[in-house]
């Protein structure tokens, strides 16, 4: 559970797992709770973090790193320099799909280490595994939506045959030749 103090935090106040105690019952009635309901997996049904796993498997390639999941979000940083590729298609039908998002910068963005790549969250508290699946048939299973394609450093050499470069190059005035024959 969320706890919100304007201008102070916001954050989990409470996680999946916590079991609640009596010096407890003050800070949830403090951030509205007045209820509490208690969710016991049941089959073919999935919580918030598993189906996020999901959807990062779905998206996440080499050269990124996770963030830990938190309430049905995970965040992708870069690991290095180079370009994000977004399959725009794949992940346009599993934005589709509902109760799923993936948010992405463009495609073909630059990227530096450490930037954020994409966010993605599960909307519902429990979701139906079948909408999962559908996410991970979708992504397929070696071909996630999201890749950066790293900078390489390339070598070069200029090879001048003949004397046109040395040529040109005494026939252009040096800035100390121009001073001196400017008349002042």
């Amino acid at each position: 559970m969320t706890q919100i103090i304007v201008g102070v935090t916001k954050d989990a106040r409470f996680r999946k797992g916590h079991i609640v105690r009596e010096e407890d019952i003050p800070v949830l009635l403090s951030m509205g709770k007045e209820n509490l309901y208690v969710w016991e997996k049941q089959e073919g049904m999935l919580h918030e973090n598993e189906a996020a796993e999901i959807l990062c498997n779905a998206t996440k390639n080499d050269h990124m790193e996770r963030s830990e999941v938190k309430e049905g979000k995970i965040e992708l940083k870069a690991t290095c320099e180079g370009v994000l590729q977004i399959d725009l298609e794949r992940l346009l039908r599993i934005n589709s799909l509902g109760d799923v998002m993936i948010a992405t910068r463009h495609n073909y963005a630059r990227v530096k280490k450490g930037d954020k790549l994409a966010g993605m969250r599960v909307i519902p508290l429990v979701i139906d595994a079948a909408k999962m699946d559908q996410v991970a048939a979708i992504a397929g299973v070696s071909n996630p939506v999201l890749s950066i394609k790293p900078y390489v450093i390339r070598r070069c050499t200029v090879l001048v045959t003949g004397n046109e470069v040395k040529r040109a190059s005494s026939r252009i005035p040096s800035p100390e030749s121009s001073r001196k024959s400017s008349p002042r």
